[in-house]
């Protein structure tokens, strides 16, 4: 594991690289609806975020390998998609249509997150994740943070 000094130079290096995409992005961007870039976003976070927060709640034989696939797959899945979305190709690069006809994602990769999470976390069990579900359960519906 690395130290807390390397860890702060990685957290820097992305920040700065997230920061620069951002600048990149809303130059690209210029002109689009805000609401419906604030769609998009919501898009992304909830293919990527809401399938392994609803599944690790609700589903006791639930895995990490499970949630990492999920959220690289709604993560992954939902930028291509934007990407080959009319907004990006016809709208931004002037192509005459898109391979993809909807303008959000959502629709397609928060499902496509869920299928993921529930194949990867069938095909491998977590013992530990059984045992701990009992525990994390009683914490929902209790609401104890102990």
């Amino acid at each position: 594991m690395a130290d807390e000094s390397e860890q702060l130079k990685v957290a820097r290096g992305a920040t700065m690289v997230l920061g620069l995409v951002a600048i990149f992005l809303g130059i690209l961007f210029k002109g689009q609806n805000v609401a419906y870039m604030v769609g998009l976003a919501f898009a992304i976070a909830a293919s990527a975020n809401f399938p392994a927060l609803l599944l690790s709640m609700l589903w006791r034989r639930f895995t990490t390998n499970g949630a990492v696939a999920s959220m690289l797959v709604g993560t992954v899945s939902s930028l291509v998609l934007i990407y080959l979305s009319p907004t990006i190709q016809v709208t931004i690069l002037k192509h005459a249509s898109a391979p993809f006809p909807l303008k959000n994602p959502g629709l397609v990769t928060i499902p496509l997150a869920f299928i993921v999470a529930i194949v990867v976390s069938l095909l491998s069990t977590e013992q530990q994740a059984l045992e701990k579900f009992a525990e994390v359960e009683d914490r929902i519906h209790i609401g104890s943070g102990l």
